[in-house]
């Protein structure tokens, strides 16, 4: 069961894999077992090596020392990163494309192409606690001499208690949204909570107030009313990315489920001879591969440049149908592992408590659905 991929997308999924297998897999069960930490030095190693291996740099111009990677190639990485939990794979940052064509100069020297070097570490301030979609900002940006005051909380910032700066989405008074860079240490930013979640992860989600921060007028990243329009670019990357993930991590699920089936022998037969768990994996495998093939087509489609209207509802697609399909891959092979399954140092039932967020964070199962919707209505099938 493969995808057909070309000779460099094969070659980064191989190396991709052998970083996984080697680097980031043996040390699961640490983290896990210590709030997602893993030896200061185990966590360096794992950083440097990722930027070593070109991983920071695969979405980044070859004009500014990138690798500029098709989005096959890079989907092809993303896959294999993830096959490991406990967000071990979250161990470099990465600069994507739409950043150097709306940047200054500047603000890339600053702020973007330290990410590729891995001297520095972002997050995305932009969900707030209002329901709804991403339309829903009631963080302000209010205009002042030199620059902007920013007032507003922001939730779920996810990895900012390893970042040292933010993309912060404000609104400004004429109602349109704006994208700004925004570092940790300004004043008038103040962290007032850091909630734990399901997944034991050692990068957080807190929770940030803005409390009329000065911001720069050289920090606004690109037109003051395009932040939405950035923000979009970055949801269509991290939606096929998700993706990509929930593939790897399928496929790692039912690898591991058909050992452990073919092995576990009860009542003079294997585990695997019983129809109920061929049914499970059968199912699994299918379900994986069409998700495989939509996902690669998917970031084909970005290579060929097609529509851009067109691909932000093919990546809703990939990201609703994939997410969805890990989650019950992830129920099935808890099931097939009996009370293994259930015990942390499993794979399978850390996967079964991390699988279940792709379903909300980059816009929710039913955000998707809406989107896809709307593409439909408004263009027909023939433009999906």
């Amino acid at each position: 069961m493969q995808v057909a991929l070309s000779d460099s997308a094969l070659a980064w999924r191989d190396k991709a894999r052998k970083f996984v297998d080697e680097e980031l897999i043996p040390w699961e069960i640490e983290a896990e077992l210590n709030s997602g930490n893993v030896p200061e030095h185990v966590r360096k190693r794992q950083h440097d090596l990722a930027v070593e291996l070109g991983f920071s740099a695969m979405d980044v111009p070859s004009r500014y020392g990138g690798l500029e990677l098709g989005m096959v190639e890079q989907t092809a990485v993303w896959e294999q990163l993830g096959r490991v939990t406990n967000a071990l794979c979250w161990c470099f940052s990465e600069p994507q494309q739409w950043m150097f064509e709306v940047c200054t100069d500047e603000q890339l020297q600053r702020y973007v192409l330290p990410l590729m070097k891995g001297t520095r570490q972002e997050c995305y301030a932009i969900t707030e606690s209002e329901p709804g979609s991403l339309e829903v900002i009631n963080t302000t940006a209010t205009r002042c001499h030199g620059g902007y005051r920013i007032n507003g909380e922001k939730w779920y910032v996810t990895s900012a208690n390893f970042a040292d700066y933010f993309f912060l989405q404000a609104r400004m008074e004429n109602g349109e949204h704006a994208l700004f860079f925004v570092d940790m240490d300004s004043p008038g930013v103040e962290m007032i909570d850091s909630p734990l979640f399901s997944h034991t992860f050692a990068a957080h989600h807190p929770t940030y107030r803005f409390n009329d921060m000065f911001v720069p007028e050289e920090n606004r990243i690109g037109g003051e009313g395009n932040g939405m329009q950035y923000t979009r670019s970055w949801y269509r990357h991290e939606r096929l990315m998700i993706a990509a993930r929930s593939c790897g991590a399928a496929a790692r699920l039912i690898e591991e489920a058909t050992e452990f089936a073919r092995n576990r022998r009860v009542g003079g037969e294997t585990l695997a001879d019983k129809q109920a768990i061929q049914f499970m994996l059968a199912d699994s495998v299918a379900e994986l591969w069409a998700a495989q093939l939509m996902t690669f087509e998917a970031a084909a489609a970005h290579d060929r440049g097609e529509d851009l209207k067109v691909l932000h509802a093919r990546c809703s697609v990939v990201k609703l149908y994939a997410s969805e399909m890990a989650n019950r891959v992830a129920d099935r092979a808890v099931q097939i592992f009996g009370g293994r399954g259930y015990m942390r140092e499993n794979a399978a039932e850390r996967f079964y408590r991390e699988l279940r967020v792709d379903r909300i964070w980059e816009g929710t199962s039913e955000i998707q659905r809406l989107i896809i919707a709307n593409c439909l209505l408004k263009r027909g099938m023939q433009h999906m």
